[in-house]
């Protein structure tokens, strides 16, 4: 058992009250019984998984939401049974990277699929039930295929967002060990000693060749289903061919043709963030970053705030719900608190929203730092 000092991180929303997509309710990837494996540290374990790298991989993955949020009548058509799906359904995906700067991501869902490519210099998003897609040209000095590609079906992506959260207020241990997508495994379990999370424990399975993360389980502290399961059901880290990455749009389909900024990537269909830290640079706490939120507090307790969202949403169910929930108030003033076993939200009177994997006072005692 070893407790790692690393940069702390903080938890991310999805586009205001549709926070974050974690996956759940998801069969067991695992059918084998667990393998035999030579023992390992949880600081040798972690110190090669940091340092994993592979050259490319390929595989199928499966993922499943379930947040504990309700069911909510009326919201199943447009942009509103999109949201409903990526929160609480069950997703496959077939992906492709290679070093460094392809990717491929391909999920499929109701006879239908929504794809992401990029081959290191132009990006596409398509979505076949709207018959649309957009390319981009990607930025020069731009060298990683997540500025264009949806990481959140990438276990070795999602993985390292919870590592980059370790800090003192984690405990880490290799817990045992299971099959993945056939692959021998060890299991890295982190454990937030903190109980002003939601979150109760993240479990990586961790590939014994490549070091490589197979699959990220997220437990949450109260319940006994997972909160979040992403794994591969299938993997080869054989590296793709670069035809893998290239995309002609089929015949009738709109294109948008667009040349964004640096760091911008398709709007089209882009499905939530996984639940987890954002695996970037840390924000001094109270500040607000120019192309995202304003992140409150560290580590396992961070918030994240939104400002300038409107007091409805257009959506009459969703805003029946609003109008339902609790009303709380304190010294950053009054609003609406919403809550899941994993994510709780805060929507203010004065158009801001805070999101985290927190209990409902550590969201509030956020609200009371945040600058207004």
């Amino acid at each position: 058992m070893g407790v790692v000092q690393r940069s702390r991180r903080w938890m991310v929303p999805v586009a205001t009250v549709a926070v974050v997509a974690g996956v759940g309710a998801l069969g067991p990837v695992v059918a084998d019984a667990s393998p035999k494996l030579p023992g390992i540290t949880a600081q040798d374990l972690l110190a090669k998984v940091q340092t994993a790298k592979v050259d490319g991989l390929s595989g199928t993955v499966r993922s499943a939401t379930d947040l504990g949020l309700p069911s909510l009548p009326g919201m199943h058509d447009g942009g509103s049974n999109q949201i409903l799906d990526l929160l609480n359904g069950e997703h496959t995906a077939r992906v492709a990277f290679a070093s460094p700067d392809k990717a491929r991501v391909s999920v499929l869902d109701n006879m239908a699929e929504r794809m992401w490519t990029t081959d290191g210099t132009s990006a596409w998003a398509y979505d076949s039930s709207k018959r649309e897609a957009v390319k981009l040209t990607v930025p020069a000095h731009t060298s990683k295929p997540e500025k264009a590609t949806p990481q959140d079906y990438n276990p070795q992506a999602v993985a390292k967002q919870f590592l980059d959260a370790i800090d003192p207020t984690t405990t880490v241990d290799v817990s045992g060990t299971e099959k993945v997508a056939g692959r021998d495994a060890y299991k890295l379990r982190l454990v937030p000693k903190t109980d002003k999370t939601t979150v109760g424990s993240v479990t990586l399975a961790v590939d014994s060749k490549t070091w490589v993360p197979l699959e990220v389980t997220v437990m949450p502290r109260t319940g006994n289903s997972p909160a979040v399961q992403l794994g591969f059901t299938s993997v080869s880290f054989d590296v793709p061919a670069a035809s893998t990455f290239a995309f002609t749009p089929p015949p009738g389909v709109k294109v948008t043709e667009k040349a964004p900024a640096a760091g911008e990537i398709p709007k089209q269909g882009t499905p939530p963030k996984a639940i987890g830290p954002k695996g970037e640079k840390p924000v001094k706490p109270g500040t607000a970053k120019s192309d995202g939120p304003t992140v409150i507090g560290k580590g396992w307790e961070s918030v994240a705030m939104v400002r300038g969202v409107p007091a409805t949403t257009g959506n009459g169910a969703l805003d029946q719900l609003l109008a339902k929930a609790p009303t709380v108030q304190g010294s950053w003033g009054t609003g609406k608190v919403l809550t899941s076993k994993m994510v709780s939200v805060l929507i203010t009177d004065d158009g801001r929203v805070f999101v985290g994997l927190v209990t409902p006072d550590t969201l509030q005692a956020a609200a009371a730092k945040a600058p207004r």
